[in-house]
């Protein structure tokens, strides 16, 4: 088992935002059983920014997915703010996500149909938010995208859609993001600017932010960095230890 701990206290007394005790994931295969994930601890606070780095293949996509609630693991817990949701049904973790949870995706997972503007008011609707369009489009100005809200997704280049895709992630103030890859797609170019955007977003909201990513510039500016390697995870010393 790994512990891995930030250096201080959550300040507010109310507990870390994520808490994660023995977590281990397995999946079955035809003749044998894979260990993707083993014996995982890890606390993150509230308002912290944290990235995960690792190979392909180290399990870090799938740690951040049991960490958001969108799978359960095999064994062990994960509690995110006060609710332990690796006990949770598949709809009371649905519901849960609406309200607290925010996601940035590599492939930015759009709606094709949608204009940016309905893309970011989608969950502001289903959530049942008041002035969803009001909220949507003073997101969308945020980053920048004040003259696209009518475009849709095929009609914004790579970098509008990932914008597109941060202003949705934070329409519903979420008390956390996840974030996949978020710079994955881009050139380096575009990807430096979204890192601005999303980094500069997360500190006005204050924001806990849990990030996957190979960027080694975006890693460094994250309070922590978690490196994970055949489903263990640990913390550097220093983050000129950690291998991207």
């Amino acid at each position: 088992m790994t512990n891995v701990t930030p250096e201080t206290d959550t300040q507010d007394g109310q507990g870390p935002m994520l808490r994660v005790r023995d977590l281990t994931h397995r999946v079955r295969l035809e003749t044998d059983t894979l260990t993707i994930l083993q014996g995982v601890n890890l606390e993150i606070n509230r308002g912290e920014s944290v990235a995960i780095v690792g190979r392909s293949g180290s399990g870090k996509t799938t740690l951040l997915g049991l960490l958001a609630g969108l799978d359960t693991p095999s064994d062990g817990t994960v509690e995110l703010d006060g609710a332990v949701i690796s006990q949770l049904s598949e709809d009371e973790r649905a519901r849960l996500r609406a309200h607290r949870v925010g996601f940035v995706f590599q492939s930015f997972q759009l709606l094709p149909a949608l204009t940016a503007l309905e893309n970011v008011m989608l969950p502001l609707e289903l959530a049942g938010l008041e002035s969803p369009e009001a909220r949507a489009r003073e997101l969308l100005e945020r980053v920048g995208l004040g003259e696209r809200l009518s475009h849709t997704p095929r009609q914004l280049s790579g970098g509008e859609q990932q914008r597109v895709a941060i202003a949705r992630a934070f329409a519903s103030d979420p008390l956390i993001l996840f974030a996949d890859e978020p710079t994955g797609n881009l050139d380096n170019r575009t990807g430096q600017a979204v890192s601005d955007l999303l980094m500069a977003l997360n500190r006005e909201q204050g924001t806990t932010l849990v990030m996957v990513t190979h960027d080694e510039h975006l890693a460094a500016r994250c309070n922590r960095q978690l490196q994970i390697e055949a489903g263990i995870l640990s913390e550097p010393e220093t983050a000129g230890e950690v291998a991207h």
